[in-house]
């Protein structure tokens, strides 16, 4: 678990190891790193556009020839996937190692996966053979154009609900997303102008609040942290949908995927009940360098507490209360900023040229 992605390390045709994001959201494997092609020997038959939620034009990718994926204990053959002509996700310097691509349907299809956030491992059998949990709870789901679809209910602030149909999506780094409720009944009155991440054309743009309560089964979660998009028609797929639950919510159970059964197992984690934080600085940033050892601000947030204390992007951050940032993991890094409200840190900052301290109080802005 590297930022809230879950990264398995596999080989393509015998070269590797690659590392793969695994994603419930991806219908088809997707390669991210166009230098793959010269690593291994792909054939490339026609292209695809790919779009998909997000600010800004389509991507094109190569088809591939079907490929044999080697995983530790598993193997696949024939597997077709496609190739980004051109790395528009940035994911290695987002999560400060190389990252190649994403790992969806053609690792689920036909397993039951089992996967504890606790101990960082996962778990495959055939369906008949898994091991349920003893008090977990099982929880329908349906498999649409190669992704799984979840029924869940929202309470809202004010006090109605809704029924959604969410999108099952393990590489969604945010806990909760809803879609077109800006249009239908506008935001709840708390909540704060954020880039909602990067999604297969660009930026993704919107808010985040909370809601009351997601009803998941059983369980009844609380004050749930929440990404508005501002889009009209985000994900650009072709089965309606209200949002998609992402891994902010799943890393809180033991989970059990098994598409062949049409269900998800959730088992209670150590997390359940721990507060949604959200970043308290306004700062996003990203690691570059031959060692992705230089972390690099890539936006303010206006009115933030990075942005009263004069941080631009295009900053480094290059210690944290004395510590080097060379030292820490962006996951590190992650948990400082948005680890207590009014906690002052000092940052040393390279900027124009020069070294400045900077002290930042942190504000719990949602």
């Amino acid at each position: 678990m590297i930022r809230d992605m879950v990264i398995i390390r596999l080989n393509i045709n015998g070269r590797g190891p690659f590392n793969f994001i695994l994603d419930t959201g991806v219908g088809l494997m997707l390669v991210t790193d166009p230098k793959l092609v010269d690593s291994i020997n792909f054939s490339n038959k026609r292209t695809i556009v790919i779009s998909g939620l997000g600010k800004g034009e389509a991507y094109e990718a190569y088809v591939t020839s079907a490929l044999n994926i080697d995983i530790p204990g598993l193997v696949s053959y024939d597997v077709g996937a496609a190739i980004l002509k051109t790395d528009h996700f940035g994911l290695s310097n987002f999560a400060g190692i190389p990252i190649h691509g994403l790992l969806g349907y053609e690792f689920f299809s036909n397993l039951a996966v089992k996967v504890n956030f606790v101990d960082s491992t996962i778990t495959v059998s055939k369906p008949k053979d898994t091991r349920l949990f003893r008090k977990g709870n099982k929880i329908s789901i349906s498999i649409e154009n190669r992704k799984p679809y979840i029924q869940a209910k929202v309470t809202f602030p004010d006090g109605t609900k809704s029924d959604d149909k969410l999108l099952l999506d393990l590489g969604a780094g945010h806990p909760l997303s809803l879609e077109n409720v800006i249009q239908k009944r506008g935001l709840p009155k708390k909540f704060i102008a954020a880039n909602l991440g990067v999604g297969l054309t660009g930026p993704v743009e919107g808010f985040i609040s909370r809601v009351s309560e997601l009803d998941l089964g059983r369980f009844k979660i609380k004050n749930v942290l929440t990404s508005f998009p501002v889009d009209d028609h985000p994900g650009g797929a072709a089965e309606k949908r209200d949002g998609n639950l992402g891994i902010g919510i799943l890393k809180r159970f033991a989970l059990i995927i098994d598409y062949p059964d049409s269900a998800i197992y959730l088992s209670p984690g150590p997390d359940m009940n721990a507060p949604f934080e959200h970043d308290m600085s306004g700062l996003e940033y990203y690691s570059t360098g031959d060692n992705y050892n230089h972390v690099i601000i890539s936006r303010v947030e206006p009115g933030s507490p990075a942005d009263e204390v004069g941080l631009e992007k295009d900053d480094e951050i290059m210690s944290i209360n004395f510590k080097p940032t060379a030292d820490m993991t962006l996951e590190q890094i992650d948990g400082i900023f948005k680890s207590q409200n009014d906690r002052s840190l000092l940052l040393e900052i390279f900027h124009d040229k020069k070294y400045d301290d900077v002290i930042i109080t942190l504000k719990r802005r949602i």
